[in-house]
């Protein structure tokens, strides 16, 4: 869900980059020597949003001993770094974000630890602030931090008992895309550097401890964990809580809030075959496990996608599985993000863009054709709607964000926009020749961070050369580098809303009462198109209750339509909603389902009632969240709220 800053790699190391194979295996791991190749070769790349020297040397693996402790509300331990010098160097630097940093010590040639000079730097608003590791030798091997995290670090949220399901045990989880691994390790966070990592974590009984990696050791107080792969920065997760698993079958479970483990378990119980459908078409899953975590409603996305241990957010738990498109999303960055990274958050669309393509196709073999068309159809209007809020130069999928928080680059551009360009191509090329193009464009670039460059090349070698005179290098410019839309796109169109935008179009003119309108049957995403596709602004009073007390929506359990219907109601004053609102705001944290609404509020008559409400809730939303809607509520006064 991010992205960076202007970072480009040499067309002429393409075909350098070794082409790591494996026999099979979820748990073989590349070959060490042609890893350190690709190793050396990416640090070529310059990501603008790191302090870290990581083209002179790199982390090639992390070991944490880090103590929950859920009193301070604070993550204390060591961070011991692994190095590869790619120059001969004495100093290191690498990114934090208000940690302490209380000593910092390297390994000598005795195998003894000795204490060496750091420092901090100033603190940048978007970077965090440097730490600096005077080094009295060149190509240390390995560096001991002891640190602790700040009290509300932005990659943290530390959750009371009365936050959680069950109300009796605290709970903490991290969410480091895009650069807040930094506020809870001192590392280089960049996604050009990847690294295998391990963990020793303690916390008090009664507490499970799990992260994004093998959970390989349990005793009353202590977790051991081993990620044998490495990854990025961002995508090491931990969470700590009063948890319990359920296995789906031997490779994949849900680990939930007792309250919660049996509701998911059933949602997500089609999570095994969906792994099945997308190895069968892109290739073996490599990570081991699959296992989702269900988090508490503050969780400020819909998922996060960390290897081996998918972050997932109980608003998708609807009931009757119509939201488990989630689900298919972050098990295809197992191929897309993961397997394949981008290098800099420039590139985000490279992980965003093939994701929601691969998704959709896991969708399709497992659902059915129809149901993929009306979630390529709803993606379709949604990123029409933001692309009329959003400034042009946000609207390029090859997207330069200045001096701006690469989390500002999550907006639809990257999802849908990236699933489009593909979608163009596998129009173009046909299904055959595109698929066989994806798996092995996964498996050339397994295990590695590259940039859209790389791609472009990929894709003019394996593809528009291989088959020429189908599509131009021209057109591919207009996608990746163009604003908007290319005017040549052909949008998807599900004839599955074909009655439900007649039925609405009927209802509008007075043809039809909202009571007699024939919705027997409809799908989520009927619902949400009838929803979407009504008029903003000029709506009645008279004509959204009438909705209202057809259809029932406000207070509606499924979260989606709920946003949906709210936004609507918003957007035409009928502000009758505002009790039931004030619930769906107070409930959940998904920034998706939220802010939009904040916003809607924030700009009209009322935007006090807004402020009050948000204040409430405030000590429930993820920091991320906070640090949003502070900024909107901060833009004027608090005036008295009758």
């Amino acid at each position: 869900m991010f992205l960076s800053r202007r970072t480009l790699i040499s067309s002429a190391l393409l075909m350098l980059l070794p082409l790591v194979q494996y026999a099979n295996a979820a748990n073989t791991l590349p070959n060490t020597s042609l890893a350190s190749v690709a190793a050396s070769q990416m640090h070529s790349v310059t990501d603008e949003l790191t302090f870290a020297n990581y083209q002179q040397v790199s982390i090639h693996h992390i070991a944490l001993a880090l103590k929950v402790d859920f009193a301070q509300q604070q993550l204390a331990g060591d961070a011991i770094l692994e190095l590869d010098w790619h120059q001969a160097g004495k100093v290191l630097v690498l990114d934090t974000r208000d940690l302490t940093i209380n000593s910092v010590n390297m390994l000598d040639a005795n195998g003894q630890w000795q204490s060496v000079p750091f420092s901090l730097g100033a603190a940048d608003k978007v970077k965090g602030a440097a730490l600096t590791i005077n080094l009295p030798q060149e190509r240390v091997a390995k560096v001991k931090i002891n640190y602790h995290t700040s009290k509300n670090p932005s990659g943290i949220q530390w959750l009371t008992p009365e936050q959680t399901q069950g109300k009796q045990w605290p709970f903490m989880f991290s969410q480091s895309q895009a650069i807040h691994a930094r506020s809870w390790i001192p590392l280089q966070d960049t996604p050009a550097v990847r690294q295998t990592y391990s963990a020793t974590v303690t916390a008090k009984q009664g507490i499970s401890v799990v992260m994004s990696a093998d959970r390989e050791s349990v005793s009353a107080t202590q977790t051991q964990f081993t990620m044998p792969q490495a990854i990025p920065a961002y995508l090491i997760a931990i969470a700590a809580g009063h948890l319990q698993f359920a296995a789906l079958d031997d490779t994949s479970g849900i680990w939930a809030e007792p309250e919660m483990l049996d509701k998911a378990s059933k949602e997500f119980a089609d999570t095994p075959e969906m792994i099945a459908i997308a190895a069968k078409r892109y290739g073996d899953y490599r990570w081991g496990r699959y296992d989702l975590l269900i988090l508490p409603p503050s969780f400020p996305f819909g998922g996060m996608e960390n290897p081996r241990l998918s972050f997932i957010t109980p608003t998708v738990i609807a009931g009757d599985k119509s939201l488990v498109s989630l689900i298919a999303h972050e098990l295809a960055h197992s191929w897309s993000g993961n397997l394949v990274t981008n290098a800099t958050w420039r590139d985000l669309w490279l992980n965003e863009g093939f994701t929601t393509y691969v998704e959709n196709r896991i969708m399709e073999d497992l659902y059915g054709r129809d149901r993929a068309l009306m979630e390529q159809t709803i993606g379709y209007s949604e990123l029409l709607a933001e692309l009329a809020e959003l400034p042009a130069s946000d609207s390029v999928l090859h997207i330069d964000l200045g001096e701006r928080d690469p989390d500002d680059a999550f907006s639809g551009v990257p999802y849908v926009k990236g699933q489009l360009f593909l979608r163009f191509l596998e129009q173009k090329f046909g299904r055959e020749r595109f698929d066989t193009f994806v798996k092995s464009y996964f498996d050339h670039f397994a295990f590695q961070s590259i940039t859209t460059e790389q791609f472009r090349n990929y894709l003019t070698q394996q593809l528009l050369q291989k088959y020429p005179n189908i599509v131009s290098e021209s057109e591919v410019d207009t996608w990746v580098e163009g604003q908007g839309l290319p005017s040549f796109l052909v949008p998807p169109n599900s004839h599955a809303f074909d009655d439900i935008d007649a039925q609405r179009q009927a209802w509008l003119e007075g043809k039809r009462d909202a009571s007699a309108l024939n919705t027997q049957g409809w799908t989520v995403h009927q619902w949400l198109r009838f929803i979407n596709e009504m008029p903003r602004l000029n709506l009645t009073e008279q004509q959204l209750a009438e909705l209202d007390k057809a259809f029932h929506f406000t207070g509606t359990h499924n979260n989606e339509i709920a946003f949906a219907w709210y936004a609507l109601a918003l957007d035409n004053g009928y502000y009758s909603v505002l009790p039931a609102l004030k619930q769906h705001l107070t409930d959940i944290g998904r920034r998706r389902l939220i802010v939009p609404l904040y916003q809607k509020l924030a700009s009209s008559e009322h935007y006090n009632w807004a402020k009050t409400v948000y204040l409430a809730a405030r000590s429930g939303y993820h920091p991320q969240t906070q640090a949003s809607l502070d900024m909107m509520f901060s833009d004027k006064p608090m005036e008295h709220v009758h």
